[in-house]
Order: structure tokens, then sequence, then C-alpha cells
């Protein structure tokens, strides 16, 4: 935070946690960092004029973490320190919106504005009607609630109805307040429903691709896609460490709030501490207005720091919303005036076939080189045989290009196949994504939509640090420091070219490798040699059989007693078990059917695995926790997350992400936040860890 040191002192209040001796001390001193902290957070990420320099800043939050570590029952939710990723989920859960969050009937041309602006009058009866005018920001679109000024859900469009809980991703973004601002002459609402979108700034994201590309990690097309797939993290830790944003500009419960214009409710959010980006927002009284402002908005595109797309009308009379109503999809006092695409036209020369990390085979064209929006293109991706066949693109057709901002150019149509000027029909100029992998040679598997393809072998050069990094992670084989990195030197040294190779790594091969010393050399050794003791279902998930997650893993584990009962089985028997559907079980048969994989796990099993399946005893409906769900909050001493969910289903039991009506015990360790306070509010039992053993000792 930069500093404009004159004024708020009362802002930086003369609070030191070495001095707080009592808990009432504390709890007062605690109140008034918070509030500081929540002040000087809206100064700088919403007005963008900080008043305290970042050094004192820093000593504000750490004289609060220190009394919230010395008094962690005085720690709540919404706290500022809590502002970082928390525990990691299996899946993100569903919500369901408060009201339809819809999508916006998008247009390209001026007249359909200058319709929609003659509707408005027309229905409202009106000489001229007033609009806000606002960016159309392209990230992704998210609905956050606020009940009694805290944060308690944050959740994705998704199909307009119900979204994505993604409420401790959105809690890292430190733009999102954990509690909203309360300030003199500004009440907090008992209930608030705030709307708006997170992205990523360009600069950031290409900062934030360079890194991804130094690393070897697959880098984002464009910064909707990172911002949104960041979001989507099952790991909030993830989402924590990417730069993301968040603009605010719509609160759907705006009129029961007392707002009676959309400008108004634009005013009031920064008073909450939300984001609202009022440099770039106008209200206009007329549509020559609104063509204007589409206007200057396309002329400042590329010097914005964010990707928008276009602009985006509203009427800003709430009465007149009313008035107007909605469609089936979309609201009738709102429309989208998008900008026009960068395209051009070039000849598809040949097409190059690139093998990912994952073994997914992806048609890249070839271009003869073109200018589009300033840059220069001579590659665009062709994504996948279904799309080459819908579109009939053929090697030496003239090809519409399209490009927008940072996204990987993409061909858009074959102009050719439009206007049926094929001289003739040659086989050799269709284009076919290769049943070989290119890369090893290993078989192609296409998924039946012809959407999908992939190299089916675990050791092809192309996936294999994927692979190592994937086998050693800690739902798979739990391999602690064999991370990508350290996969990348061992693989640089020639020490691993199949995954079966991490098991027979010696000292004498480790040390001789830069930052491997004799204890760092024999802990990774360790390790290796702990993996050795797993779980079927772990096994089964860490080798990389295509479609396969951990969900599908514990399946297969609880129908198939064995590895090889596993191996053995045929399509029609996969197919018979409930979530799995063709499309999985020809991946499982395939990959088991690929000799080069096979003889890997036989060279893993002859290095000493031996693989347990607590999960095959036990079906539904059967064993000591038969029928009973469980929550775990907070943090445990005696097991990782993912390790008492598989000790849970182990015993007949389920372990569940959320509280609802149909837990029955809350299982809650320290640092325990909003899911104890649900189970209260619900009257769900509550255990601490050690009543839990007890509790499935006594069942036994």
């Amino acid at each position: 935070m930069s500093s404009e040191q004159e004024g708020v002192t009362e802002r930086k209040p003369d609070v030191s946690a070495q001095s707080v001796e009592s808990k009432e001390e504390a709890k007062d001193a605690i109140q008034r960092l918070r509030e500081a902290i929540r002040y000087h957070n809206y100064r700088y990420h919403v007005l963008d004029a900080p008043v305290i320099s970042d050094a004192e800043y820093d000593a504000l939050m750490q004289d609060l973490e220190l009394l919230e570590e010395q008094f962690p029952d005085l720690q709540t939710a919404d706290s500022p320190t809590q502002q970082v990723g928390g525990e990691p989920r299996d899946e993100l859960g569903l919500a369901e919106h408060p009201s339809p969050m819809m999508s916006l009937k998008a247009v390209y041309d001026e007249h359909d504005v200058r319709s929609f602006d003659q509707t408005c009058r027309d229905e409202l009866e009106a000489e001229s009607v007033a609009y806000v005018a606002e960016p159309k920001y392209d990230g992704l679109a998210v609905e956050l609630i606020y009940d009694e000024g805290r944060l308690t859900m944050a959740s994705t469009r998704g199909d307009g109805e119900t979204g994505e809980d993604i409420t401790p991703n959105v809690k890292t973004i430190k733009e999102v307040p954990l509690a909203l601002l309360g300030q003199e002459d500004v009440s907090i609402p008992e209930r608030l429903v705030v709307r708006g979108e997170i992205y990523m700034r360009k600069d950031e994201f290409r900062a934030f691709n360079r890194r991804r590309a130094d690393e070897g990690k697959r880098q984002f097309a464009n910064p909707r896609n990172a911002a949104a797939g960041s979001v989507r993290q099952l790991d909030p830790k993830v989402t924590e460490r990417r730069p993301l944003h968040v603009f605010f500009y719509a609160l759907p419960e705006a009129s029961d709030l007392g707002f009676e214009a959309h400008w108004d409710v634009l005013q009031a959010l920064p008073n909450w501490g939300l984001r609202v980006n009022l440099d770039r927002t106008e209200r206009c009284g007329d549509v020559e207005g609104l063509i204007s402002y589409h206007k200057r908005m396309a002329e400042l595109r590329e010097d914005l720091p964010y990707e928008i797309d276009g602009v985006v009308y509203k009427v800003d009379r709430l009465d007149a919303r009313e008035t107007l109503g909605i469609r089936t999809r979309d609201p009738r006092w709102a429309l989208a005036y998008k900008f026009e695409p960068r395209r051009a036209t070039t000849t598809l020369v040949d097409v190059a076939f690139q093998v990912g990390r994952t073994g997914r085979v992806t048609p890249v064209a070839l271009l003869e080189p073109v200018h589009i929006g300033g840059v220069e293109v001579s590659r665009a991706s062709l994504h996948n045989q279904s799309e080459i066949d819908r579109k009939d693109v053929r090697l030496g057709d003239t090809v519409l290009v399209e490009r927008a901002g940072d996204v990987i150019p993409h061909i858009v149509k074959s102009m050719d196949a439009d206007d049926g000027k094929r001289a003739e029909e040659r086989p050799e100029h269709t284009i076919r994504i290769p049943d070989q992998c290119p890369v090893c040679g290993g078989e192609v598997v296409m998924s039946e939509d012809k959407k999908r393809a992939r190299c089916t072998n675990v050791n092809c050069a192309a996936r294999l640090r994927e692979s190592v990094t994937h086998f050693a992670s800690r739902e798979a084989m739990d391999i602690e420091g064999l991370g990508e990195k350290r996969a990348e030197q061992l693989i640089n040294a020639d020490l691993i070219d199949r995954l079966s190779d991490i098991y027979h790594l010696t000292k004498r091969d480790l040390v001789s490798l830069e930052r491997f010393a004799d204890k760092s050399a024999q802990n990774l050794l360790d390790e290796i040699e702990g993996s050795k003791e797993a779980p079927l279902d772990r096994f089964v998930y860490a080798i990389g059989i295509p479609l396969v997650g951990q969900h599908v893993a514990r399946i297969l584990a609880q129908n198939y007693r064995t590895l090889d009962d596993l191996t053995g089985a045929s399509q029609d028997d996969l197919e018979g078990i409930d979530d799995i559907g063709p499309e999985v079980a020809r991946g499982i048969v395939t990959f088991f059917e690929n000799e080069e994989n096979r003889t890997v796990i036989e060279e893993i099993h002859g290095a000493g695995l031996e693989l347990s399946n607590p999960l095959y005893s036990v079906k539904e409906g059967e064993g000591p926790l038969e029928g009973l769900t469980f929550v775990f909050t907070g943090s445990l001493d005696r097991w990782t997350r993912d390790e008492v969910q598989r000790f849970v289903e182990s015993l007949g039991g389920r372990a569940t992400l959320s509280v609802s009506d149909e837990t029955d015990y809350v299982v809650a360790g320290p640092g325990a936040g909003a899911k104890l306070d649900e189970a209260r509010q619900r009257d769900v039992p509550v255990m601490e860890e050690h009543e839990f053993v007890d509790f499935v000792e006594k069942r036994q």
C-alpha cells in the first residue's frame, strides 16, 4: 500500500499485542484492529487511496494475528486474518440463487441498440429513458450473499438457478470483504445479495502464464479462463496464489433495500467496502449517449488493464424495470452491445498434433502468417476431431481465423466449405487425428463424441512429468518431496524414464544431483518406501487411467477386491456398475490392454508394492457406521481430510463437505468455522476428534 500520510490517525489504533494481559482487553483490541484493517482494505482496494504505508498495515495485521493466536476462541470466520485458503475439498457444492442470474441478450449492430431503446420508450410511454452504461467484463460472474454483514455464500452463475459453491475460494480474494464495512450514516443491511465479475488483469495474466510455462504447466488461453479456473479450484490455497480481482455491479434485491435507481446502487456499494468501476460507468440520458459510450469504450479497449468484450446497457429506474419485465432467459430492460471480434482470412498450410501432459492429443493448424489486431498469427487451434468434421476444414482451405485479446486464435470456418469452391475431393487433404501417438507411437483413444483423444501410454515422453507428479501427489501415492520441479530434475537426469523407475532410485543417484544432500535424498527414499503399502483405490487413481478420478477409483475398489480382478474386467462388467459409463469403461479396458502400462504395473509390484482394499468388503448399507453421515471441519490430529473420508466409507458411512438436514454428526477440530456454526444452528450433534474415535470403537 502506498502512503498518503495525512489524516485518519484514528484508524491506526494504539494497540500492541504484547501489552494485552486479559481476555477482555484482547477482545477490545481485536475489535479495534479488525475495524481498522477493514477500513484500510476499503481505502486500498475500493477507493484506490490508501492512507497508511505497507509497513503500518502489516503491523496492524501482525498484532491481530498474534492476539488471535493467543486467544483462539476470539477468532471469527470474518476476521481479516481468515482471508486465506482453507482445507481442500473433494468437489464443489451447489448453491441456489435467491433470484435467477439471467444472461443478457447480445447484439452486434447499432440498429439493434436503437430498437432496444425504442421498445423501452414505447413500453414505458416515455419520450426518453435514462440508462446506465457499463463495461462488459470478460471474466466470471459471481453472486455473494452477506447475512448481518458477514459473507456467508459465494457462487457462480451455473445454470442461472443453481451455481457452484465457491465460498472458500472467493474469501481468498483481497478485494472481497469478509464483513461489510460499517461507516457513519451508512447502515449495513440484514441481508445483502450482490453480483459482480471476478477477473484477472491482462499484465498479471501474462506474467502468470509465463510462470506456468517456466514450471512446465499448461498455460491458460485467456484471462477469463484463468480466472474461472482459479475460482473453481478444489484447494482454496491454489486460488489464494492467483492474481484475482473483482468488480461489483448489481443488487438483485435493490428495491427491497429502498433504492429507486441502479445509479444510486452503484454509488452506494463502495460505502459497504464493495469495489465498483465508477471510472468507466456512465449514466446516459438517451440512445445517442449509449452509442457514443460504445464507440469510446471500443477505442479504449486495448488500453484497459482488464479484458472487456462489449458494453452493457441497463434501464436506470428500478420501477421501470418492473414494468418492462423479463423474457424466458433475459431481462427486457438490459442489453449487451458486443464488440466485433478480430478476424482475418488466410490459408491452412498444415496440421501439427500436440500431446499434452495428460496425454491429450490436440490438432493445431499451421497457417500462412496473417496480421490480426496488430499481432502476426501463424497457428490456430482446431480444438478436436468433432470441430474439424463439423466445420469441414481441410488442408489447403482458405479459413476465417478469429483472435480476441489474449485468446489463442481459432478457426471459425472454412471459406471453401461455405462457398463449395473445392476443385476436387482429395483424401490427403482430410484432417484426422492419428490412431498412434506422434510422440511415443502408443495407441490413441478417441471418445465417442470425438471431442477428446488421448495417448494411453503412461510413459509417453510428452506426459511423463505429469504422470510422475500425479502418481506422487498426496491424493494418490502420497510421496512427499516428489513434486513437479523434482520430477523434472529426475527425468532430465535420465533417472526416470517410466513410472516404475521411481522405485529403483538410490541414494547414490540422488546425491549426485543439485539441491540433494544426504538427508534430503534419504527423506525422499523413505517416502517412496512408505508408499509401497497403499489402498487399491489410491493406486488406481495414481496410475493415471483416463477419466478415472478419486471418486471413480473408490467405486472400482468397492467392486473389485484386487487389482488383478480389475484388470481382468470387461467393458460390459464395468458398465454394469453405477456411475461407470461407456466412455469411462472403455478407457479403463484400453488402459489395461496397453502392454506398456501392464509392464509398468508389474515392475511396481516387483519393487514391493502391497495393496490393501478396505473398501471392498463394505458396500453401501453395511458396516458399523451404516446409514450415518459425518461432516469434518477444522484440523485433525489423526487423519488428513482424505484419510478420514476413506475411514468413514470403509465402515459403511458417508463423509460429506457441507452441513445439511442429512448430517448426523459434525466432528470439529481447532479452527472450525462456518460449518460448526451451521451445525449449532441446525442442532446437529458436534463431537471432538477423540469423541469420534470413541464413538467408532463402541460401534465396532
